[in-house]
């Protein structure tokens, strides 16, 4: 069963709504019961950085997804804001993250870029992504065929190259897509984001949860 955890933050129902499209079980839910017996999690979010760890800390959830994620290697993807709370810290807040990546989040700054037109903040619409590793997420992906729904002013830095699945140009290159072990993160909306979404959404079904055990 996939867990969609409900910790106050995110398009809760069309992620759920997508997944039924591709014919995989969900659950939304913030039970810590429920997590706990989650055989994969799915941690949306929309909004702040120190907002969505407020949440997550106050309801008693860091405790609970530690375990599942650190300690039984249950494979879990954050979108958006879900995939920001995965680093260490953010420019947007104070307080620290999840911190299972190595890695921080930035604000998109194009003082130094020189453009055309002039670069919005937030990164709002449709853009590409460069696919780095095409073995998970990315399964039967070709390149220059990834095309995702953006909505976000700041973005994931990382510490480790080997971290990195997907890049995005807006200005300059950022890191779009991470994964490390059972850990994945996109920074894009899935749910929002058609056939590639439900591409992307069935790939993390078709993950194996038993496969990262001896990590």
């Amino acid at each position: 069963m996939i867990v969609i955890v409900n910790y106050g933050l995110g398009n809760l129902a069309s992620i759920k709504n997508m997944f039924k499209k591709i014919g995989a079980e969900s659950i939304i839910s913030s039970d810590l019961e429920v997590i706990g017996n989650a055989e994969k999690l799915l941690l949306p979010g929309v909004g702040a950085f120190d907002n969505g760890m407020t949440h997550i800390n106050d309801l008693g959830f860091r405790q609970i997804l530690n375990k599942k994620v650190m300690e039984d290697k249950v494979p879990i993807l954050g979108i958006c804001l879900g995939m920001q709370l995965l680093t260490r810290s953010s420019e947007e807040g104070q307080l620290e993250g999840l911190g299972w990546i190595d890695a921080k989040c930035d604000k998109f700054n194009f003082e130094s870029i020189e453009t055309d037109t002039k670069l919005r903040v937030p990164h709002m619409g449709w853009n590409e992504v460069n696919i780095q590793n095409n073995q998970t997420l990315f399964k039967g992906f070709e390149q220059g065929d990834a095309a995702f729904y953006f909505v976000h002013s700041y973005h994931v830095v990382c510490e480790n190259e080997a971290d990195i699945m997907g890049m995005t140009p807006y200005g300059y290159e950022f890191v779009s897509v991470i994964q490390k072990d059972n850990i994945f993160g996109a920074q894009f909306h899935p749910e929002k984001s058609h056939k590639y979404g439900m591409r992307l959404l069935k790939n993390f079904v078709d993950i194996d949860p038993k496969s990262f055990n001896k990590l």
